[in-house]
């Protein structure tokens, strides 16, 4: 069945409340608003201090996960905005067919707003809590989908449950985005159950959640699953934006951080370009390295390069599949599919990343803390969530924020709500409660 770009751009939102009066917006669209929501919120300003890759910079300031999705929707707002001037042209008659831009970019503002903190090991210390650690002995507590969640907890499930869920304390609808935005960012649109790989869009928490913005949007499921869905095209364009970023950007930091030399990252940046059919660009980059001599500077204008080259090539896959993604058979990453020069230096930075990034002292280091820490903290307060009576689980308890203790009924919630509270620390705040928990701190003691 072929998407409908007349209901993929929706502007209901989630929620009871009442729709925005479209003249009281102060000529914000309500894309532009969404967006607003996003970056004035607590747990965006809290991804400052959520390790992106490398630890969280002293002397040297790399990239956190706020300043990656600040950098991922710029890259998504150019992405989006082409996108709806090639609809535009194709005839698409939608009043905010140009606000495909404003969608894309509050979609990856939220991408990983439902990352736990320590990186990218994270995730996989939670899933680890519940696979080999002490959480093997709450599978008896749980149905088969509900333990599925939690053995391969994904950030991307966790995000669209931090954005739409009804905390407690909270209105009805979380943030009460539009459906639009909300599916934007959701890469893996089935639940847990049953994955190939731990990779899903959607706690059974909020299964019903997305069968409403499916049906709204008219998302079709993928051959008889019921909780299977094919993605938004936007989708499509949000990951390009975040795998553009990580890929150049890492190696930016890599080079500040000294582990990869300018030498090094200047080739693997040149390598982007044809030395035949790149020719004058190649030649205007030269020239700019006469008149911009820092090392640093040169480093960063041809990061911007390759960008702004990246960028032009994954929207160029994407108008050449248009078709197959509208029809939801299109199932890779754009950036996957550029050719060339793109192609085989991608294919160069890609095994370096996990040799001199993915695998440095200061990013293992940082992961195995987050796997201690995490498994810790998830230990002592499910734990306490579970036996709520006992003198050190009330104590526990009372230093969970209010918006986590809920009147929970199953222990599927009360587990969850520990995951929530857990996964939405910085790194500093884990660490700390870490400590104090443990006895290795204590409050008013040097």
């Amino acid at each position: 069945m072929m998407m409908n770009w007349n209901k993929l751009i929706s502007t209901r939102r989630l929620g009871s409340l009442p729709p925005t009066d479209e003249h009281e917006k102060y000529n914000r669209t309500q894309f532009q608003r969404d967006y607003d929501r996003i970056i004035f919120s607590s747990p965006f300003r809290r991804m400052q201090n959520k390790t992106q890759v490398f630890p969280l910079p002293g002397s040297i300031f790399v990239h956190n996960r706020l300043t990656h999705s600040l950098e991922v929707a710029s890259v998504g707002r150019t992405l989006g905005s082409i996108l709806g001037e090639t609809l535009a042209r194709q005839g698409e008659d939608h009043p905010l067919i140009y606000e495909l831009g404003a969608v894309v970019s509050a979609g990856c503002l939220a991408h990983d707003m439902g990352n736990p903190p320590f990186g990218h090991a994270g995730e996989e210390a939670i899933s680890n809590y519940f696979t080999n650690g002490n959480g093997r002995d709450l599978k008896g507590l749980l149905t088969e989908a509900e333990w599925s969640d939690f053995t391969f907890f994904d950030g991307n499930a966790n995000a669209l449950r931090l954005l739409g869920h009804q905390f407690r304390g909270r209105r009805d609808g979380g943030f009460a985005l539009t459906y639009t935005t909300l599916s934007s960012f959701v890469k893996y649109p089935y639940e847990s159950i049953g994955v190939s790989k731990p990779k899903f869009g959607f706690f059974q928490s909020e299964k019903e959640l997305y069968q409403g913005i499916a049906e709204e949007l008219g998302l079709p499921q993928t051959g008889n699953d019921p909780l299977k869905f094919v993605r938004h095209p936007l989708v499509y364009l949000v990951e390009a934006a975040d795998d553009i970023c990580y890929q150049i950007m890492d190696m930016e930091d890599a080079h500040k951080l000294k582990i990869v030399p300018y030498d090094t990252i200047i080739g693997l940046f040149r390598n982007f370009y044809d030395p035949v059919a790149d020719k004058a660009i190649l030649a205007k980059i030269e020239k700019n390295f006469k008149i911009v001599t820092d090392p640093n500077e040169q480093v960063a204008y041809l990061r911007a390069s390759v960008i702004n080259k990246l960028v032009k090539e994954c929207i160029a896959v994407y108008e050449a599949n248009m078709e197959a993604i509208m029809h939801g058979s299109f199932n890779t990453a754009l950036i996957k599919e550029v050719t060339g020069s793109s192609k085989k230096a991608m294919d160069v930075i890609q095994p370096l990343s996990v040799e001199k990034i993915y695998h440095d002292r200061s990013v293992v280091e940082i992961e195995v803390a987050g796997y201690k820490i995490l498994g810790t903290l998830l230990d002592e307060f499910i734990q306490a969530v579970l036996s709520p009576t006992a003198g050190l689980s009330r104590r526990l308890l009372s230093l969970m924020p209010a918006q986590y203790r809920g009147d929970h009924q199953s222990d599927y919630e009360k587990i969850q709500s520990v995951i929530d509270f857990v996964s939405g620390m910085t790194d500093l705040f884990a660490l700390d409660l870490y400590r104090k928990i443990k006895g290795i701190n204590l409050p008013g003691i040097g």
